[in-house]
């Protein structure tokens, strides 16, 4: 391999590669968004909220992420509605990745004892209240890691985005085989930028859940500021 050669595209495959890593971090958020509403659904205990939310979870889980993106931009122009490359997608990769992720949070949620949920109650916190203050917190280090690989594992999908004409790091790579026929150069470097991409999510990741696990022994416990909080609200009233 010519590695002077492989050097001269770093230009054009870096812009690919900050493409490919803008629409990983956005499917990402967006995805959370989506998912804990998701999850949230799910364990309510309504069939209206959880019964769509699983059916949605099932669908998005059940078929392949490349059928989804060509539904969204091949699909939806027949009935009018038209998406260019990069929000076709950021939705196609954000409705994918927020199936997964509810399930995530759904298993870090239902990992957490019942009793946490049932002694914020009996002080007095809402269902929102107790999962805010007692339960999120706990559940938080628990999701992490795999939190984590679907991060990774977003980034890698995304390079099936090249097949909508986005111009990620794939179809960069793709387009330079087109005009230079040198695939096995232009691959290898494209496969390198991939495993710095995934080393950087691994790393930030494994850094988060290191500095939760710190703080872990240090922060006050959820029950212990909750008692607080509520001991001081009741303070508050009686002074009313």
């Amino acid at each position: 391999m010519d590695m002077k050669f492989m050097i001269g595209l770093l230009p054009v495959l870096l812009k690919g590669a900050a493409m490919t890593m803008e629409l990983t971090c956005l499917s990402m958020l967006f995805g959370m968004t989506l998912g804990l509403g998701l999850a949230l659904a799910r364990i309510s205990g309504s069939p209206l909220l959880s019964i769509p939310a699983s059916l949605y979870t099932w669908c998005m889980r059940g078929t392949p992420l490349l059928m989804q993106l060509f539904l969204i931009y091949y699909g939806l122009p027949q009935v009018g509605i038209t998406f260019d490359p990069f929000p076709a997608a950021v939705i196609g990769m954000t409705l994918n990745a927020s199936a997964y992720i509810a399930e995530i949070l759904r298993g870090g949620i239902l990992s957490i004892d019942k009793g946490q949920m049932e002694a914020a109650k009996s002080l007095g916190m809402t269902y929102m209240q107790s999962m805010r203050w007692v339960i999120f917190p706990q559940t938080l280090p628990r999701i992490i890691p795999p939190l984590g690989n679907e991060a990774v594992a977003r980034l890698k999908d995304s390079s099936l985005v090249s097949t909508i004409a986005m111009v990620d790091l794939m179809r960069s790579a793709q387009q330079m085989i087109a005009s230079t026929f040198r695939p096995l150069e232009v691959f290898f470097a494209a496969g390198i930028l991939y495993l710095v991409l995934t080393t950087v999510f691994t790393v930030l990741f494994g850094a988060w859940e290191r500095r939760l696990a710190e703080q872990s022994h240090v922060r006050v416990r959820p029950a212990v500021r909750l008692k607080t909080w509520v001991m001081g609200l009741a303070g508050m009233r009686g002074n009313r």
